[in-house]
Protein backbone atom coordinates (compact mmCIF):
# COMPACT_ATOMS: atom_id res chain seq x y z
CA UNK A 1 0.00 0.00 0.00
CA UNK A 2 1.33 3.45 -0.96
CA UNK A 3 1.55 5.80 2.02
CA UNK A 4 3.20 8.62 0.07
CA UNK A 5 1.27 11.88 -0.08
CA UNK A 6 0.58 13.85 -3.23
CA UNK A 7 2.36 17.11 -4.00
CA UNK A 8 -0.83 19.04 -3.22
CA UNK A 9 -1.17 17.31 0.15
CA UNK A 10 2.45 18.03 1.06
CA UNK A 11 2.03 21.67 0.10
CA UNK A 12 -1.00 21.94 2.38
CA UNK A 13 0.96 20.43 5.27
CA UNK A 14 4.01 22.65 4.61
CA UNK A 15 1.84 25.78 4.47
CA UNK A 16 0.25 25.07 7.83
CA UNK A 17 3.58 24.17 9.44
CA UNK A 18 5.09 27.41 8.18
CA UNK A 19 2.15 29.44 9.50
CA UNK A 20 2.22 28.00 13.02
CA UNK A 21 6.01 28.26 13.14
CA UNK A 22 6.13 31.90 12.04
CA UNK A 23 2.81 33.35 13.22
CA UNK A 24 1.57 31.19 16.10
CA UNK A 25 4.44 30.95 18.56
CA UNK A 26 4.22 29.62 22.09
CA UNK A 27 3.99 33.01 23.76
CA UNK A 28 1.30 34.18 21.35
CA UNK A 29 -0.70 31.04 22.04
CA UNK A 30 -0.44 31.60 25.80
CA UNK A 31 -1.74 35.15 25.38
CA UNK A 32 -4.65 33.95 23.25
CA UNK A 33 -5.57 31.23 25.74
CA UNK A 34 -5.61 33.80 28.56
CA UNK A 35 -7.79 36.28 26.63
CA UNK A 36 -11.48 36.80 27.34
CA UNK A 37 -12.64 34.87 24.26
CA UNK A 38 -10.04 32.14 24.60
CA UNK A 39 -9.27 32.13 20.88
CA UNK A 40 -8.27 34.63 18.20
CA UNK A 41 -10.71 35.68 15.49
CA UNK A 42 -7.77 37.08 13.51
CA UNK A 43 -6.05 33.68 13.58
CA UNK A 44 -9.36 32.09 12.59
CA UNK A 45 -9.46 34.33 9.52
CA UNK A 46 -5.82 33.53 8.77
CA UNK A 47 -6.65 29.82 8.85
CA UNK A 48 -9.55 30.48 6.48
CA UNK A 49 -7.23 32.30 4.07
CA UNK A 50 -4.86 29.32 4.14
CA UNK A 51 -7.76 27.04 3.21
CA UNK A 52 -7.72 25.08 6.46
CA UNK A 53 -11.39 25.77 7.20
CA UNK A 54 -12.37 24.77 3.64
CA UNK A 55 -10.80 21.31 3.66
CA UNK A 56 -14.08 19.50 4.38
CA UNK A 57 -16.28 21.83 2.32
CA UNK A 58 -17.19 20.71 -1.24
CA UNK A 59 -15.92 22.81 -4.14
CA UNK A 60 -19.51 23.62 -5.10
CA UNK A 61 -19.82 25.57 -1.84
CA UNK A 62 -16.51 27.40 -2.05
CA UNK A 63 -14.37 24.74 -0.38
CA UNK A 64 -11.41 22.61 -1.36
CA UNK A 65 -13.35 19.36 -1.58
CA UNK A 66 -10.72 17.40 0.34
CA UNK A 67 -11.31 14.64 2.87
CA UNK A 68 -9.93 12.72 5.87
CA UNK A 69 -6.35 12.42 4.64
CA UNK A 70 -5.98 16.17 4.15
CA UNK A 71 -7.73 16.71 7.48
CA UNK A 72 -5.20 14.36 9.08
CA UNK A 73 -2.28 16.30 7.62
CA UNK A 74 -3.73 19.64 8.70
CA UNK A 75 -4.40 18.52 12.27
CA UNK A 76 -0.98 16.90 12.52
CA UNK A 77 0.79 20.00 11.20
CA UNK A 78 -1.01 22.43 13.51
CA UNK A 79 -0.89 20.27 16.65
CA UNK A 80 2.50 21.36 18.11
CA UNK A 81 1.28 24.97 18.22
CA UNK A 82 -1.66 23.90 20.41
CA UNK A 83 -4.14 26.16 18.59
CA UNK A 84 -6.97 27.49 20.74
CA UNK A 85 -9.23 27.95 17.71
CA UNK A 86 -12.14 25.50 17.16
CA UNK A 87 -10.56 23.46 14.36
CA UNK A 88 -11.82 20.08 15.49
CA UNK A 89 -15.26 21.14 16.70
CA UNK A 90 -16.19 23.51 13.86
CA UNK A 91 -13.93 22.94 10.84
CA UNK A 92 -14.11 19.14 11.10
CA UNK A 93 -17.08 17.74 13.04
CA UNK A 94 -19.75 20.40 12.46
CA UNK A 95 -18.68 21.00 8.86
CA UNK A 96 -18.79 17.28 8.06
CA UNK A 97 -22.21 17.00 9.68
CA UNK A 98 -23.67 19.88 7.65
CA UNK A 99 -22.04 18.57 4.47
CA UNK A 100 -23.30 15.00 4.86
CA UNK A 101 -26.66 15.48 6.59
CA UNK A 102 -27.90 18.98 5.91
CA UNK A 103 -30.45 19.71 3.20
CA UNK A 104 -29.57 21.82 0.17
CA UNK A 105 -30.71 25.08 1.80
CA UNK A 106 -28.68 24.53 4.96
CA UNK A 107 -25.63 23.53 2.95
CA UNK A 108 -25.90 26.60 0.73
CA UNK A 109 -26.18 28.88 3.76
CA UNK A 110 -23.68 27.32 6.15
CA UNK A 111 -20.90 25.68 4.15
CA UNK A 112 -19.58 28.83 2.40
CA UNK A 113 -19.69 30.71 5.72
CA UNK A 114 -17.83 27.89 7.47
CA UNK A 115 -15.17 27.76 4.76
CA UNK A 116 -14.60 31.52 4.85
CA UNK A 117 -14.48 31.71 8.65
CA UNK A 118 -17.52 33.99 8.80
CA UNK A 119 -19.40 31.56 11.00
CA UNK A 120 -18.43 29.11 13.73
CA UNK A 121 -20.75 26.17 14.36
CA UNK A 122 -20.22 23.39 16.91
CA UNK A 123 -22.08 20.21 17.78
CA UNK A 124 -23.73 20.03 21.22
CA UNK A 125 -24.47 16.33 21.57
CA UNK A 126 -22.81 14.56 24.51
CA UNK A 127 -24.61 14.37 27.85
CA UNK A 128 -23.25 13.58 31.30
CA UNK A 129 -25.02 10.21 31.77
CA UNK A 130 -23.76 8.95 28.38
CA UNK A 131 -20.22 8.20 29.58
CA UNK A 132 -18.84 8.16 26.06
CA UNK A 133 -21.90 6.57 24.41
CA UNK A 134 -22.72 8.62 21.31
CA UNK A 135 -26.11 6.91 21.04
CA UNK A 136 -27.41 8.38 24.34
CA UNK A 137 -29.72 11.40 23.90
CA UNK A 138 -31.91 12.43 26.82
CA UNK A 139 -32.55 16.07 25.83
CA UNK A 140 -36.16 16.35 24.67
CA UNK A 141 -37.75 18.18 21.77
CA UNK A 142 -41.50 18.72 21.98
CA UNK A 143 -43.43 19.89 18.91
CA UNK A 144 -45.18 23.18 19.61
CA UNK A 145 -46.81 25.43 17.03
CA UNK A 146 -44.50 25.83 14.07
CA UNK A 147 -41.41 24.61 15.87
CA UNK A 148 -39.96 22.70 18.81
CA UNK A 149 -39.30 23.39 22.49
CA UNK A 150 -36.02 21.99 23.83
CA UNK A 151 -35.31 20.93 27.40
CA UNK A 152 -32.14 19.23 28.59
CA UNK A 153 -28.43 19.58 29.20
CA UNK A 154 -25.30 18.99 27.12
CA UNK A 155 -21.98 18.40 28.81
CA UNK A 156 -18.44 19.55 27.98
CA UNK A 157 -19.34 21.18 24.66
CA UNK A 158 -16.02 22.28 23.19
CA UNK A 159 -15.86 25.88 21.96
CA UNK A 160 -19.56 26.47 22.69
CA UNK A 161 -19.01 30.09 23.73
CA UNK A 162 -17.08 30.80 20.52
CA UNK A 163 -19.85 29.45 18.30
CA UNK A 164 -22.36 31.54 16.42
CA UNK A 165 -24.79 28.64 16.62
CA UNK A 166 -24.99 25.17 18.10
CA UNK A 167 -26.16 21.99 16.42
CA UNK A 168 -28.18 20.48 19.26
CA UNK A 169 -29.33 16.87 19.25
CA UNK A 170 -32.69 16.20 20.91
CA UNK A 171 -35.06 13.29 21.18
CA UNK A 172 -38.54 13.41 19.69
CA UNK A 173 -39.48 9.92 20.82
CA UNK A 174 -38.20 6.76 22.42
CA UNK A 175 -35.82 5.88 25.24
CA UNK A 176 -32.51 7.74 25.69
CA UNK A 177 -30.51 4.96 24.00
CA UNK A 178 -32.85 4.30 21.05
CA UNK A 179 -31.24 4.55 17.61
CA UNK A 180 -34.20 6.39 16.09
CA UNK A 181 -36.24 9.40 17.19
CA UNK A 182 -33.37 11.95 17.33
CA UNK A 183 -33.37 15.23 15.44
CA UNK A 184 -30.72 17.91 15.05
CA UNK A 185 -31.56 21.60 15.39
CA UNK A 186 -29.66 24.80 14.69
CA UNK A 187 -29.82 26.94 17.82
CA UNK A 188 -28.27 30.44 17.85
CA UNK A 189 -25.95 30.95 20.79
CA UNK A 190 -28.05 33.84 22.08
CA UNK A 191 -31.42 32.05 21.80
CA UNK A 192 -33.91 32.52 24.64
CA UNK A 193 -33.87 29.51 26.96
CA UNK A 194 -30.25 28.63 26.09
CA UNK A 195 -27.59 29.25 28.73
CA UNK A 196 -23.89 28.41 28.82
CA UNK A 197 -21.57 27.88 31.76
CA UNK A 198 -18.15 28.31 30.23
CA UNK A 199 -14.87 27.12 31.77
CA UNK A 200 -11.26 26.46 30.83
CA UNK A 201 -10.17 22.84 30.47
CA UNK A 202 -6.87 21.51 31.76
CA UNK A 203 -5.25 21.79 28.32
CA UNK A 204 -6.00 25.50 27.90
CA UNK A 205 -9.07 25.09 25.68
CA UNK A 206 -12.60 26.26 26.50
CA UNK A 207 -15.76 24.22 26.95
CA UNK A 208 -19.21 24.81 28.39
CA UNK A 209 -22.16 23.10 30.01
CA UNK A 210 -25.18 23.91 27.85
CA UNK A 211 -28.63 24.09 29.45
CA UNK A 212 -31.84 24.26 27.42
CA UNK A 213 -34.93 25.29 29.32
CA UNK A 214 -38.03 25.96 27.25
CA UNK A 215 -35.83 26.95 24.31
CA UNK A 216 -38.04 27.42 21.25
CA UNK A 217 -36.64 26.95 17.74
CA UNK A 218 -38.66 27.14 14.52
CA UNK A 219 -39.23 24.10 12.34
CA UNK A 220 -36.93 25.44 9.63
CA UNK A 221 -34.06 25.18 12.12
CA UNK A 222 -34.12 21.38 11.85
CA UNK A 223 -31.01 20.07 10.09
CA UNK A 224 -31.66 17.03 7.92
CA UNK A 225 -34.47 14.54 8.37
CA UNK A 226 -36.24 14.68 11.77
CA UNK A 227 -35.85 11.50 13.80
CA UNK A 228 -32.91 10.19 11.74
CA UNK A 229 -30.04 12.33 12.95
CA UNK A 230 -28.21 9.87 15.21
CA UNK A 231 -26.43 7.82 12.49
CA UNK A 232 -25.24 11.03 10.85
CA UNK A 233 -23.99 12.37 14.19
CA UNK A 234 -22.09 9.15 14.85
CA UNK A 235 -20.46 9.29 11.41
CA UNK A 236 -19.41 12.91 11.95
CA UNK A 237 -18.00 12.04 15.37
CA UNK A 238 -15.97 9.23 13.81
CA UNK A 239 -14.52 11.71 11.31
CA UNK A 240 -13.71 13.91 14.28
CA UNK A 241 -12.17 10.98 16.14
CA UNK A 242 -9.81 10.31 13.21
CA UNK A 243 -8.86 14.02 13.24
CA UNK A 244 -8.26 13.87 17.00
CA UNK A 245 -5.89 10.92 16.48
CA UNK A 246 -4.05 13.01 13.87
CA UNK A 247 -3.69 15.89 16.33
CA UNK A 248 -2.29 13.45 18.87
CA UNK A 249 0.20 12.16 16.30
CA UNK A 250 1.50 15.67 15.64
CA UNK A 251 1.96 16.23 19.37
CA UNK A 252 3.56 12.82 19.89
CA UNK A 253 6.09 13.48 17.12
CA UNK A 254 6.95 16.89 18.57
CA UNK A 255 7.28 15.43 22.07
CA UNK A 256 9.59 12.63 20.95
CA UNK A 257 11.72 15.04 18.90
CA UNK A 258 12.07 17.46 21.82
CA UNK A 259 12.97 14.66 24.22
CA UNK A 260 15.61 13.16 21.93
CA UNK A 261 17.13 16.61 21.43
CA UNK A 262 17.21 17.12 25.21
CA UNK A 263 18.96 13.77 25.71
CA UNK A 264 21.59 14.80 23.17
CA UNK A 265 22.33 18.17 24.78
CA UNK A 266 21.79 17.73 28.53
CA UNK A 267 25.18 17.06 30.16
CA UNK A 268 25.65 14.92 33.24
CA UNK A 269 28.86 13.30 34.52
CA UNK A 270 30.75 14.96 31.70
CA UNK A 271 28.70 13.55 28.82
CA UNK A 272 25.25 13.84 27.21
CA UNK A 273 22.68 11.84 29.16
CA UNK A 274 21.58 10.28 25.89
CA UNK A 275 24.67 8.07 26.04
CA UNK A 276 23.30 6.19 29.04
CA UNK A 277 21.83 2.91 27.88
CA UNK A 278 18.87 2.96 30.25
CA UNK A 279 17.71 6.29 28.79
CA UNK A 280 18.29 5.04 25.25
CA UNK A 281 15.94 2.13 25.97
CA UNK A 282 13.25 4.49 27.20
CA UNK A 283 13.64 6.67 24.11
CA UNK A 284 13.39 3.57 21.92
CA UNK A 285 10.15 2.57 23.64
CA UNK A 286 8.78 6.07 22.97
CA UNK A 287 9.63 5.68 19.29
CA UNK A 288 7.84 2.31 19.14
CA UNK A 289 4.67 3.83 20.58
CA UNK A 290 4.97 6.74 18.15
CA UNK A 291 5.16 4.49 15.09
CA UNK A 292 2.26 2.35 16.30
CA UNK A 293 0.20 5.52 16.78
CA UNK A 294 1.18 6.71 13.29
CA UNK A 295 0.00 3.46 11.69
CA UNK A 296 -3.32 3.50 13.53
CA UNK A 297 -3.86 7.19 12.75
CA UNK A 298 -3.46 6.41 9.05
CA UNK A 299 -5.93 3.53 9.49
CA UNK A 300 -8.42 5.86 11.18
CA UNK A 301 -8.14 8.40 8.35
CA UNK A 302 -8.74 5.72 5.73
CA UNK A 303 -11.66 4.06 7.52
CA UNK A 304 -13.53 6.97 9.16
CA UNK A 305 -15.87 7.45 6.17
CA UNK A 306 -16.67 3.77 5.60
CA UNK A 307 -20.38 3.16 5.12
CA UNK A 308 -20.36 -0.05 7.16
CA UNK A 309 -21.09 1.26 10.66
CA UNK A 310 -19.77 -1.62 12.74
CA UNK A 311 -16.55 -2.12 10.75
CA UNK A 312 -15.90 1.62 10.87
CA UNK A 313 -16.49 1.85 14.61
CA UNK A 314 -14.28 -1.17 15.23
CA UNK A 315 -11.38 0.37 13.28
CA UNK A 316 -11.81 3.77 14.95
CA UNK A 317 -11.95 2.25 18.43
CA UNK A 318 -8.80 0.23 17.76
CA UNK A 319 -7.04 3.38 16.57
CA UNK A 320 -8.16 5.41 19.59
CA UNK A 321 -6.92 2.73 22.00
CA UNK A 322 -3.44 2.57 20.47
CA UNK A 323 -3.16 6.35 20.14
CA UNK A 324 -4.39 6.92 23.71
CA UNK A 325 -1.87 4.44 25.09
CA UNK A 326 0.85 6.25 23.16
CA UNK A 327 -0.36 9.61 24.52
CA UNK A 328 -0.01 8.50 28.12
CA UNK A 329 3.26 6.59 27.73
CA UNK A 330 5.13 9.17 25.64
CA UNK A 331 3.86 12.13 27.68
CA UNK A 332 4.92 10.56 30.97
CA UNK A 333 8.30 9.42 29.68
CA UNK A 334 9.03 12.84 28.19
CA UNK A 335 8.35 14.63 31.46
CA UNK A 336 10.43 12.16 33.44
CA UNK A 337 13.37 12.35 31.02
CA UNK A 338 13.29 16.15 31.17
CA UNK A 339 13.37 16.05 34.96
CA UNK A 340 11.79 18.78 37.07
CA UNK A 341 11.78 21.30 34.21
CA UNK A 342 9.40 19.03 32.28
CA UNK A 343 6.48 20.25 34.42
CA UNK A 344 7.27 23.98 34.35
CA UNK A 345 4.70 26.24 32.75
CA UNK A 346 7.41 28.06 30.77
CA UNK A 347 8.30 24.90 28.80
CA UNK A 348 5.98 24.01 25.93
CA UNK A 349 6.50 20.32 26.74
CA UNK A 350 4.33 20.65 29.85
CA UNK A 351 1.49 22.04 27.69
CA UNK A 352 1.89 19.19 25.19
CA UNK A 353 1.68 16.83 28.18
CA UNK A 354 -1.65 18.32 29.28
CA UNK A 355 -3.12 18.21 25.78
CA UNK A 356 -2.02 14.60 25.23
CA UNK A 357 -3.70 13.49 28.45
CA UNK A 358 -6.81 15.47 27.51
CA UNK A 359 -6.88 13.73 24.12
CA UNK A 360 -6.62 10.36 25.84
CA UNK A 361 -9.83 11.14 27.75
CA UNK A 362 -11.65 12.85 24.86
CA UNK A 363 -14.31 11.27 22.63
CA UNK A 364 -14.27 8.11 24.69
CA UNK A 365 -11.36 7.10 26.91
CA UNK A 366 -9.23 3.98 26.50
CA UNK A 367 -11.51 1.72 28.54
CA UNK A 368 -14.61 2.87 26.64
CA UNK A 369 -13.06 2.07 23.26
CA UNK A 370 -11.59 -1.23 24.48
CA UNK A 371 -15.07 -2.30 25.55
CA UNK A 372 -16.61 -1.16 22.26
CA UNK A 373 -13.93 -2.92 20.23
CA UNK A 374 -14.38 -6.15 22.21
CA UNK A 375 -18.17 -6.04 21.82
CA UNK A 376 -17.96 -5.42 18.06
CA UNK A 377 -15.33 -8.15 17.63
CA UNK A 378 -17.47 -10.63 19.56
CA UNK A 379 -20.50 -9.76 17.44
CA UNK A 380 -18.45 -10.14 14.25
CA UNK A 381 -17.17 -13.55 15.36
CA UNK A 382 -20.71 -14.69 16.23
CA UNK A 383 -22.02 -13.58 12.85
CA UNK A 384 -19.19 -15.39 11.09
CA UNK A 385 -19.93 -18.58 13.03
CA UNK A 386 -23.60 -18.42 12.14
CA UNK A 387 -22.97 -17.80 8.43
Amino acid sequence: MDFNFSEEQRQLQDTIERFVRNDYGFEKRRAIAASAEGFSRQVWQNLAELGVLAINVPEAHGGLGFGPVETMLAMQASAPALPCEPLLSSAVIATALVRDFGDAAAQAELLPALASGERIVVLAHHEAPARGMAAWVQTRAAAEGDGYVLDGRKAVVSDAAAADELLVSARLSGAPDDASGVLLLRVPRGAAGLSLREYATIDGHRAAEVELSGCFVPAQAVLGTPGQALPAIERALDIGLAALCAEALGLLQATVDATVEYLRTRQQFGQPIGRFQALQHRAADMLLHLEQARSMTYLAAMRCTDTGDEARRQALSAAKVVVSQACRFIAQQAVQLHGGMGMTDELVLSHWFKRLLAIEASMGDTDTHLQRFAALSQREALQAAQA
